[in-house]
């Protein structure tokens, strides 16, 4: 796939042009439909209204859209404002439409002289073209004659009435990744709509529909510039589900035009989310952001790259660096800190009034300084651009005049804190006040404190911000990450110390990784705070990058969560960090399982030295895993994803705690069930060709591992050998040839370990 390979982006000039000797309208048209195809795609409107008819597999024939619901299906839809007055416009508001068609490749779609538009020059123009060397068309709009128009979003494409494929999963890159399965829901269900932010929650640009036995619906974007835009999936209460993408032009009524900086991608595929990561990493780590990952590169070394486990704690050094310690004592491998609550002010309510440190300067400093004698490394918590509204330093500087506004000129303050219920605004990130502002923050926290670096919290987030007086784009576009890269340059250009900081931010992120360092991706222990239902996490955004980007983190505790000691007294919980329930044991195995196989670097949250022998057994499990993954590091942490081969496992119905992420919310343990594998299992693709099977049990007895590999799929040669790799030893296995594995082993109970596939060359 090659999504990157930009086809002709016509001006809105040259489509008059182009227009001018076409000349007829849909009244003189003989044709009864437009049809373009490729060799994998064919695209159908029809001749009349430019109305999309059919999106069809030409390899098996397979009909994607519902043929049975004959209304117009505009494949647009503007929303237009001027005088106060808006109008959603889409091609049933039309007079005229006319249309190009070169070869089979191509069909330029023009209408014009709408109802209720009195301009003339205003036309949209669409091009769908499939000439391209995938089973991808790209679809271009332009909006011209728009002059003293405001857009606030233009929705394009618009792919209505997706038949239903029957055992339907939606695949979606939000945060790690999710899969929806059903995502129609039952029969007389309630209508729904999912809509999901780039960049943002949506750490890729793609959206994929299927049944893995049949042909799939795949949807994206080949932005390589980070425009905000939402991919948005809508079912009505007939089951019938659409797919659309929203474009947010700049909101401003003197632009004469406007053309689309990227095109949309929609075709079809066969598999699952696992053949749709490999799809759209054929594209995206072709692109800049891949080029100039810091981790790739290695031009800026971090000391996070060598990590073997962190320790997510909070509160003061005591109750942070001395636990680290400890940790990094029983482990004997690289043992690091993510450290919230070590700020002066009120979690989620004093920002950005972070110094003095809430237990002083002094002996911050001392500690800080001594952990590091041991090489024990912190990245503190800092929100990226979060400020509250009820801090001193927030009036008297004014700082509201360069926080974030919306399309009505509002600030987007919001309560967090549910205790003090005082709010957080956001603070516009393309403002050289607020850049400033975060950069001697940070400057105060790395040269004077000499910490290791900042835990930038929302950093891969996107706002759309509607103040004329910042200088940017008015709405839409892609201001605010260019703006974040200009805050990190910033930042690490005020390094004065010996050493290359590490700027961690939450999620994932394409196109943060010539940014960030590492990327806090918490959905690997989502039920701890979302419950059981709904989406299930899947590693979509390991799959595409993980050679460029580490990922580290977990809610996974074997405590209660804490409650902050400068939050009020009165909501404080009669316990803090007490034992969970030992039933609650598995779900912790469940979640570093999961943190080992796909490839994340481990993470222990609320750890204490009691734990080890209070909860012997899940810390004996976590310190296995960090051993298993350091030795394995060149597929663990720089290998490719390979989908696993088919392996039987047995699944089992544990118990799943949830629980506020921080106590004091008056509420108790809340326990679900939920059913898992009783093993989990990965493929990565080391750069020398070998090929590691990574796997992790949680089950009480021996588990068989069989399978049956061709080595040909996995660029393996047809014979070698195969090694046990785990926290004690590397042992061969045994041997294969003729391009055949037949692997029956057998785990045992509670094991962790990873299978090493070499050439005989290679072990020589």
């Amino acid at each position: 796939m090659n999504i990157n390979k930009l086809k002709w982006i016509p001006t809105a000039v040259g489509l008059l042009l182009l227009f001018s000797f076409a000349g007829r309208t849909n009244e003189i048209r003989n044709e009864k439909s437009i049809v373009i195809k490729s060799k994998t795609v064919a695209i159908t409107f029809d001749a009349g209204t430019g109305s999309l008819l059919a999106l069809t597999d030409v390899r098996d024939g397979t009909e994607m859209l519902d043929g049975s619901n004959n209304g117009l299906r505009s494949p647009w839809e503007i929303l237009l404002e001027k005088n106060g007055a808006v109008q959603n416009l889409d091609i049933g508001k039309a007079k005229t439409f006319q249309f190009i068609k070169t070869g089979d490749k191509t069909a330029t779609l023009q209408w014009s002289d709408f109802f209720n538009i009195p301009e003339p020059s205003f036309k949209v123009t669409v091009i769908v073209n499939t000439d391209g060397d995938d089973q991808f068309s790209r679809w271009h709009i332009t909006i011209s004659g728009v002059q003293g128009y405001k857009m606030s979003k233009v929705s394009f494409p618009k792919i209505a009435n997706i038949k239903d494929m029957g055992n339907e999963e939606l695949a979606v890159p939000q945060w790690m990744g999710e899969l929806i399965k059903s995502p129609r829901g039952a029969a007389g269900s309630n209508p729904k709509n999912y809509s999901w932010s780039y960049p943002g929650p949506l750490s890729m640009q793609f959206v994929a529909l299927y049944n893995k036995d049949k042909s799939g619906f795949y949807a994206a974007a080949d932005d390589t510039l980070s425009y905000v835009k939402h991919f948005g999936i809508s079912v009505d209460d007939g089951r019938n589900l659409s797919y659309r993408m929203d474009n947010f032009p700049p909101y401003d009524s003197t632009i004469q035009s406007y053309t689309l900086p990227y095109h949309a991608v929609v075709g079809v595929f066969k598999g699952d989310w696992q053949d749709v990561a490999m799809i759209y990493r054929d594209w995206g780590t072709k692109q800049k952001w891949c080029r100039e990952s810091r981790f790739k590169n290695a031009t800026d070394f971090s000391w996070a790259n060598e990590t073997a486990l962190w320790i997510w704690n909070r509160g003061r050094s005591g109750n942070v660096l001395t636990p680290a310690e400890d940790l990094k004592n029983r482990l004997g491998l690289p043992v690091n800190v993510l450290w919230h609550w070590w700020h002066g002010c009120a979690y989620d309510d004093g920002f950005p009034e972070y110094f003095p440190p809430r237990e002083g300067e002094e002996l911050f400093k001392r500690a800080v300084l001594e952990a590091a004698k041991k090489d024990i490394n912190a990245i503190v918590y800092m929100n990226s651009y979060q400020w509250g509204t009820s801090t001193k330093s927030f009036e008297r500087e004014g700082a509201s005049r360069w926080a974030v506004r919306d399309i009505n000129g509002d600030t987007k303050a919001h309560v967090f804190n549910i205790f003090t219920r005082h709010s957080l605004t956001p603070m516009c990130m393309a403002t050289d006040y607020w850049r400033h502002k975060y950069a001697s923050l940070a400057d105060k926290a790395i040269n004077e404190y000499n910490l290791g670096g900042i835990y930038m919290d929302q950093a891969c987030l996107n706002l759309m911000c509607y103040n004329r007086k910042h200088g940017h784009s008015h709405g839409g576009g892609n201001y605010w990450s260019n703006s974040f890269g200009l805050l990190a340059e910033k930042i690490r250009s005020g390094n004065m110390n010996d050493r290359n900081i590490t700027l961690a931010g939450e999620g994932g992120g394409e196109g943060w990784l010539p940014y960030l360092n590492v990327f806090l991706t918490l959905a690997v222990s989502k039920e701890r705070y979302a419950g059981v239902g709904g989406a299930a996490t899947i590693p979509l955004f390991q799959a595409v990058y993980h050679p460029y980007a580490i990922t580290f983190g977990s809610y996974s505790s074997l405590v209660t969560p804490p409650y902050d000691e400068l939050w009020p007294e009165k909501d404080r919980p009669a316990t803090t960090e007490q034992l969970l329930d030992a039933q609650f044991n598995e779900q912790f195995l469940m979640e570093q399982a999961r943190s080992f196989v796909w490839g994340m670097q481990p993470t222990i949250a609320n750890y204490h030295e009691t734990l080890s022998s209070a909860r012997s057994e899940a810390i004996n499990y976590l310190l296995d895993i960090a051993k298993t993954r350091y030795k394995n590091l060149k597929y663990l942490l720089h290998g490719t994803f390979m989908p696993a081969p088919d392996i039987q496992i047995p699944e089992k119905t544990i118990p799943i705690s949830r629980l506020s992420i921080y106590a004091g919310q008056k509420e108790k343990v809340t326990a679900f069930q939920l059913k898992v594998p009783l093993m989990y299992a990965s493929a990565w693709k080391a750069e020398d060709g070998s090929v590691g099977i990574a796997l992790a049990s949680i089950s009480s007895s021996d588990l068989p591992v069989r399978f049956t590999m061709e080595t040909n799929k996995y660029g393996l040669p047809s014979s070698g050998k195969i090694y046990l790799v785990n926290a004690r030893e590397k042992k061969l296995l045994q041997t294969f040839q003729n391009g055949i594995i037949k692997m029956n082993y057998i785990l045992p109970a509670k094991e962790l370990g990873l299978l090493e596939i070499t050439s005989e060359v290679q072990n020589n």
